[in-house]
């Protein structure tokens, strides 16, 4: 099936351009370009071969090597081999994540930091909250 850029944009953000599978970093310019740095594909969390559609809430991107060596496999049991459980957050849910991951750094550098009074409770939640919007919501 031959999919708009539109589509693809959409596709790829589900994720925020990582293998939904592997969770490897995609290169949305490479779509489709075996053999390039990220290269990758749009996969059918339930394949065609088992009555999967190709509505957009059963297309994710994958690199090429996962998309075609899952088969009609079980995104689940795929993503299992992988030593993952879901697929990566989409672009608007990982900002939420790193934002609440931010506040509740803020607020445990501020705790730690309250120890040496006012000053190290302002700079134990700047620390904190840098080092919570840092971390990566899919881990």
């Amino acid at each position: 099936m031959a999919f708009t850029s539109e589509q693809l944009n959409q596709i790829y953000d589900r994720t925020s351009g990582y293998c939904h599978i592997c969770h490897k970093k995609l290169a949305f310019k490479n779509y489709g370009v075996f053999g390039a740095r990220g290269a990758w594909e749009v996969e059918h969390s339930n394949p065609q071969a088992k009555g999967g559609t190709n509505r957009l809430n059963n297309l994710y991107p994958a690199c090429i090597t996962c998309n075609r060596s899952k088969g009609a496999s079980s995104t689940r049991s795929v993503r299992a081999k992988n030593g993952k459980s879901r697929a990566p957050l989409s672009t608007g849910k990982r900002k939420e994540a790193k934002t609440q991951n931010a506040v509740a750094g803020g607020v445990a550098g501020a705790t730690a930091g309250s120890i040496f009074g006012p000053a190290g409770a302002l700079v134990g939640a700047v620390i904190g909250a840098h080092l919570g919007h840092k971390k990566n919501p899919d881990k």
